[in-house]
């Protein structure tokens, strides 16, 4: 990604942290429907 040194700190760690800390399947699940279940409700939310 070209733009990753314009991402919010906390999502540049975010990344490293699936990348480097993350060592299953069922973690990188459980972290996918979590981050999912946010930016689902965001978007509700920024579309009301």
């Amino acid at each position: 990604m070209d733009n990753f040194n314009m991402l919010p700190k906390t999502i540049k760690k975010t990344l490293r942290y699936i990348l480097q800390d993350v060592h299953s399947l069922e973690q990188l699940t459980a972290l996918s429907n979590v981050i999912n279940y946010y930016l689902e409700k965001r978007k509700k939310e920024l579309s009301n």
